[in-house]
């Protein structure tokens, strides 16, 4: 029988990306102490704590209140054990293949990676032809590059052509004894900051420049205007490739988008292959829908699979999480899919049959953040100005085809301060903190109805 805390990571595991769970939640150790009415959490150093206090206590707080039943109050402390306070060590499990290490941000080189994805149900469409292929073959060898860079604005598959790219070259670890990293440039950065704490950081070298044969790195953009970091990252990929190493890197934006990036990082990212997702066709999300649906094994009528398809154009996340409520609907009502269930279930998402453009999302969001225009075009640093500017840098991208360079010269601003804006925004809604669920629901708030 689960105890509270562990009912508590049950919640925290739906509503948290799995690499935010697995990194932050799982190694906390939990206990409710009712006459206190505090639930109190061990992590496994300050590092982690104090990270878990900044990011997470509020959804901590909130899936708690539903397991309990109150607000209990949150103490998080980080244990004294030497073992776990040592951030770089590595062990090896006995009778495993599996490295794991216990920095505090914990990536695991894997001699067999665990991956969701894999390349067999990637759905395929002239959006995305040319990263696929590039996929497959870098893990075949058959493009002459060590280094691969791919670059999709959110939920088209940037993340899912990672890790069936990983699961590919998995497939030859028991004759190459292959040892991978996966985690995001956050992630490195977090690793990078705690080893210089520690002054660890030879051993933090030598566990990405001499331990790995392929490191895949997500979210680059993040090192933008972080000189030290960009630093070591340049240093680790020149090491890595020098041996002949793989790299696969991932980004929301072009090497050349990156204005806050060293030129030579920016070179060196721009030698390898380079291929971009962009939003799919019209047959491509109808194939992803029925790729989808017969892994949930349920018929969806064609009129339904046309008309989601037809409405979601520009997310494929998205697109298959509408998909997955219109099934639970149907499953919890014991009814069958029909075209005024799938009406009903698009009413939640908010949105359009025509993209929008840049004068309709700043108007939207000034009447929903009760801003003026210009505010949102002024150097005000006020919150709720900065979050209306940057919201609105999110959906100019997201929703129109406006340069980056365009949609700051719209609201003057910098093409690198559009690319920060937009970095934050993505960041908070994909780690579901309570100001991420904010801007999500603001978004479709913006979408017309």
């Amino acid at each position: 029988m689960k105890n509270d805390w562990e009912r508590i990571q049950v919640i925290l595991e739906k509503s948290l990306k799995t690499g935010i769970f697995q990194l932050w939640i799982k190694p906390l150790q939990g206990s409710f102490h009712s006459g206190e009415q505090t639930l109190k959490l061990l992590a496994p150093n300050d590092f982690v704590a104090s990270w878990v206090k900044e990011r997470l206590k509020p959804l901590i707080l909130e899936a708690a209140q539903d397991v309990l039943g109150i607000a209990p109050r949150l103490e998080i402390a980080a244990t004294n054990e030497q073992e776990q306070t040592d951030p770089l060590r590595l062990t090896k499990k006995a009778g495993s293949r599996e490295i794991r290490s216990h920095l505090p941000v914990e990536s695991k080189i894997h001699v067999v990676p665990r991956f969701k994805h894999d390349f067999r149900d990637f759905v395929v469409g002239p959006c995305n032809e040319l990263a696929f292929v590039a996929s497959r073959s870098f893990c075949r060898d058959k493009i002459s590059s060590d280094q691969l860079f791919l670059s999709s604005s959110t939920g088209l598959g940037k993340t899912h052509l990672v890790q069936a790219l990983g699961n590919s070259l998995a497939q030859e670890a028991n004759k190459k004894k292959l040892r991978m990293a996966y985690l995001t440039a956050e992630e490195f950065a977090c690793q990078l900051v705690q080893a210089i704490k520690s002054k660890q950081t030879e051993q933090f070298k030598a566990r990405y420049r001499e331990q790995i044969d392929v490191l895949l790195l997500e979210d680059i953009h993040f090192f933008q205007g972080k000189e030290k970091m960009q630093i070591e990252f340049l240093s680790t990929i020149n090491s890595l490739q020098n041996q002949g190493k793989k790299v696969v890197l991932s980004s929301t934006f072009l090497p050349k988008e990156l204005d806050d990036l060293d030129s030579k990082l920016v070179s060196r990212l721009c030698r390898g292959f380079m291929a971009v997702i962009d939003s799919p066709c019209l047959e491509t999300r109808q194939e992803i829908l029925r790729q989808k649906a017969r892994k949930l094994q349920v018929s969806i009528p064609e009129e339904v699979t046309d008309l989601l398809a037809e409405r979601i154009q520009t997310d494929v996340r998205q697109l298959e999480s509408c998909l997955n409520n219109l099934v639970f609907k149907a499953r919890m009502l014991k009814e069958r899919i029909t075209l005024e269930m799938a009406l009903q279930v698009l009413q939640n998402y908010g949105l359009q049959e025509n993209r929008l453009d840049l004068d309709q999302i700043v108007s939207s969001i000034c009447r929903i953040f009760d801003v003026q225009p210009d505010k949102i075009c002024s150097k005000s640093r006020r919150k709720q100005h900065v979050l209306a500017r940057n919201l609105a840098f999110y959906l100019a991208r997201k929703y129109t085809d406006h340069s980056l360079k365009a949609i700051g010269q719209r609201l003057n601003r910098r093409h690198s301060t559009v690319l920060k804006g937009i970095a934050n925004v993505e960041r908070e809604i994909s780690c579901n903190t309570p100001m991420g669920r904010q801007l999500k629901d603001t978004e479709k708030r913006v979408m017309p109805s």
